[in-house]
């Protein structure tokens, strides 16, 4: 069973699981989302929860740093709700995201010295990497006390 990690955005989500011990995050995909035509993705979120036997979903949290809460905030506990209703068996947590896309970007440039071009390609995929890296750091080995 493995967790799956999700960086929420206004136009894309991107997606991490993590390896069946629940010790890794690696990076999966981008699923494209569209807030204002209410075109979320839940349909790829389930196709990739059967794949991978996901037994739980990590949302960023993005908290502002003085740790006030803002819309992006409230969209991803939106997001959340929407995964409780199409996965009501699967048990959805949240973890503080302030400074994963920055982690995320300065990885990118200084140690894989990526183009700017290529990382708005990948960079939600990386930060929902450290997302869910974060937590099972934070929570041990989680995926073991789900099952």
């Amino acid at each position: 069973m493995r967790l799956m990690g999700l960086d929420v955005g206004s136009k894309t989500v991107g997606v991490a699981v993590s390896d069946p011990l629940g010790w890794t995050a690696q990076a999966v995909e981008i699923i494209p989302i569209d807030e204002e035509a209410a075109v979320f993705g839940i349909d790829r979120v389930a196709q990739l929860v059967k794949k991978e036997q996901v037994a739980g979903f990590v949302l960023g949290l993005p908290k502002n740093m003085n740790n006030t809460e803002g819309p992006r905030v409230d969209a991803s506990k939106h997001y959340g709700e929407l995964l409780k209703k199409q996965f009501p068996t699967i048990p959805v947590d949240f973890q503080d995201e302030r400074l994963t896309t920055v982690e995320a970007h300065r990885m990118l440039v200084e140690e894989a010295d990526i183009s700017r071009a290529k990382q708005k390609k990948v960079i939600d995929e990386v930060a929902a990497t450290f997302i869910l890296q974060s937590y099972l750091d934070r929570h041990g080995r989680l995926v073991q006390k789900l099952k």
